[in-house]
């Protein structure tokens, strides 16, 4: 996928944009984005962003806007067809989690609207749901705008940091950084999950996961997670390969 969409960037880059959006847009459209791997999507195409063939904040902008419309359009279908959908069947299938959301937006709208959208199975839900509960537009705006313009620089994030690390002039100590820099994402990404994990721990319907994990042994697990993530940083911001690879960082941010 990445060779594809290296080649549909080399034709133009302003058909690039035009892919971000479209990703985001059906990445956030109603059901569609529970099928669709856009988050890899996203992280490839912020890879493309790192090596500098695509400018992060152009690629910021088409994405917020491609989010944007998705999250109204799955919004307004709920609240046209609200009495349907409560009829359809694949939706009764996943009645459960639209049960959770539905109580969710009703306790805490503003909070349930941005978090959603950076929860991958319920972000092209929550849209959906609060059309259905017709919850007001002007309940829905203003968190919608504030998740659209902060989603799409955490889902490059990943690609953004391995786009920029494919710059470095390739030694045995750049192979060893390269390393480094995975294990650390890995463990910040793990680090997120666990803590998110126990907060939410006794809100949700038991899981397979929480067999594994009771509630103390995943407090253990994120303690030693976070420790070994805090590590890692430390470790890599002092490899000889650091300097070279902030400046590189630097310039995609900056540019």
């Amino acid at each position: 996928m990445e060779a594809y969409l290296q080649h549909l960037v080399a034709q133009s880059v302003g058909f690039a944009l035009i892919i971000v959006a479209v990703v985001a847009f059906f990445e956030s459209l109603a059901l569609v984005g529970l099928i669709l791997p856009g988050t890899v999507m996203m992280a490839t195409l912020g890879t493309l962003i790192g090596s500098g063939q695509v400018g992060l904040y152009e690629a910021w902008l088409a994405a917020g806007l491609g989010c944007f419309v998705g999250d109204w359009v799955s919004y307004f279908i709920g609240r046209g067809f609200k009495e349907p959908l409560h009829r359809w069947r694949f939706l009764k299938r996943h009645q459960s989690l639209l049960d959770r959301t539905g109580y969710a937006l009703d306790r805490h709208s503003f909070a349930t609207v941005i978090l959603g959208r950076f929860i991958g199975p319920t972000r092209p839900l929550v849209p959906l749901v609060a059309g259905m509960l017709n919850l007001p537009p002007y309940k829905f705006a203003p968190p919608n705008i504030v998740g659209c313009i902060t989603w799409p620089p955490v889902y490059f994030l990943p690609g953004i940091l391995a786009g920029v690390a494919i710059d470095i002039p390739a030694s045995h100590n750049s192979a060893v950084f390269k390393w480094m820099l995975l294990i650390s994402v890995v463990l910040v990404w793990l680090s997120a999950w666990l803590l998110w994990r126990g907060f939410r721990a006794g809100k949700g319907s038991p899981d397979m996961m929480t067999q594994w994990l009771p509630l103390p042994r995943l407090w253990v697990m994120c303690m030693l997670s976070v420790v070994a993530t805090v590590v890692s940083i430390m470790v890599l911001s002092k490899q000889p390969m650091m300097p070279i690879y902030g400046h590189l960082l630097w310039n995609v941010l900056t540019r």
